[in-house]
């Protein structure tokens, strides 16, 4: 699993991400911080989606936990990431990058509806385009929806930045032993049940050849050293293919020579 040379990217952040240090809601000064990366790394000439979580304003699974209805509790959370995509479009606009938010819940009065040629265009003439809302229904996280526009915008990698610098065996937070990885396949992550995305974001991203990169964004700088190869991240992608061994060479067996076996004489005629 190396690392591919990126032409188009979905950067997936979460919701907790753009609260900075406050306990909740949106940092600005935050937000500004993580624009001017998303600007450095546009400014290689990557083609670059956005997916932001809610976590910071409402988590759907939260609300139903306590009680709410799960699909009302989503809705709400999708409401949230919507709130967040239009913050961090008012940012990255501030630094003169164009940005362009569609989302999956038709709101025609502040974004436009995710329209996938459309999106294409905006990536073409050089725009960033923040994808919200998830994929427009209750029941699937961020996580899902952002491997879902990986794979529909034809995205190099998915480029997960998170709070901690990779992808672990364990909660590095709570477990001193646990050990990070530099590259794991998707099946592992499955089987080992790691909480880096939803099973069905890694199974999407999986079916779909597309690389999950995770790295630490709260680090300066990091964006832009992940997406050249550099800097601490893990991916998780297809182990390469074993090479068959060679098979070895089967002497025929040697063939026993056996003497032929003359025919008896035929008995002389009686005399007479």
């Amino acid at each position: 699993m190396t690392d591919p040379n990126y032409k188009r990217v979905l950067l997936k952040l979460s919701g907790e991400v753009l609260m900075g240090e406050q306990a909740f809601g949106i940092d600005p000064g935050f937000v500004t911080e993580l624009a001017r990366e998303v600007k450095a790394a546009k400014e290689t000439g990557l083609e670059i989606c956005l997916v932001i979580g809610g976590g910071n304003i409402f988590r759907g699974m939260a609300g139903a936990a306590k009680g709410m209805d799960r699909a009302q509790a989503d809705y709400m959370g999708m409401l949230a990431t919507v709130m967040n995509a239009l913050a961090m479009q008012n940012a990255l606009e501030q630094l003169g990058v164009p940005t362009r938010v569609q989302s999956a819940i038709e709101m025609d009065k502040v974004c436009e509806p995710v329209i996938r040629r459309r999106a294409e265009r905006h990536l073409e003439k050089g725009r960033v385009v923040i994808f919200a809302a998830g994929v427009g229904a209750p029941y699937f996280t961020t996580d899902s929806g952002a491997a879902l526009r990986a794979a529909e915008m034809k995205c190099d990698a998915l480029i997960k930045g998170t709070s901690v610098d990779g992808i672990y065996s364990a909660d590095p937070k709570t477990d001193p032993s646990a050990v990070r990885y530099d590259t794991i396949d998707y099946d592992t992550v499955l089987a080992q049940n790691l909480k880096v995305m939803d099973a069905s974001a890694v199974a999407l991203c999986r079916d779909n050849k597309i690389p999950i990169v995770v790295f630490s964004i709260r680090e300066r700088g990091n964006l832009a050293r992940v997406l050249v190869g550099k800097g601490t991240q893990t991916i998780v992608g297809t182990p390469p293919a074993k090479a068959a061994p060679k098979a070895k060479a089967v002497k025929a067996p040697k063939v026993d020579k056996t003497k032929a076996v003359k025919k008896p004489k035929a008995a002389k005629a009686a005399q007479a």
